[in-house]
């Protein structure tokens, strides 16, 4: 499946509209957590599209991509960064294995592809890139 957006705006609709269809039909039953990877062109839209997701999700405070911190918790949500990672051991030692082990944690990260070695096998992939038009940006699904 693939998307494209012309503005932050469209980016934020389409991430509220995934958070949607997955709060409706997700059960919270499971062996782990739903795990959404983004990946892709710096610049192409992954932070805007978890700032979109996390306010469908009810987030209400300032949503920054964790590119120092590396995890940002908002309750049973967790944003990712992993655009510093050099190891994905330096993941595990701040509590990734916990956090992808508790099926009702929904996990976004992004650069993703760093860490894709220890990521679930049931992980969503979303590809960004940039588009041929001035802000333009595509994202697969």
């Amino acid at each position: 499946m693939e998307f494209k957006t012309f503005s932050d705006k469209q980016t934020k609709k389409i991430a509220a509209s995934l958070f949607k269809e997955i709060a409706k039909s997700r059960p919270r039953t499971g062996k782990n957590a739903l795990v959404i990877a983004l990946s892709g062109d710096l610049g192409a839209g992954k932070t805007t599209f978890v700032q979109g997701f996390l306010r469908a999700a009810g987030v209400r405070k300032r949503i920054a991509s964790p590119t120092f911190v590396l995890i940002k918790s908002y309750k049973f949500m967790y944003h990712i960064d992993c655009y510093r990672i050099k190891n994905p051991k330096e993941l595990l030692d701040l509590g990734l294995k916990e956090i992808l082990n508790n099926p009702k944690n929904i996990v976004l990260i992004e650069w993703a592809e760093k860490i894709r070695r220890i990521l679930l096998k049931k992980t969503i992939w979303i590809k960004f890139r940039h588009g041929k038009k001035i802000n333009e940006r595509v994202l697969g699904i």
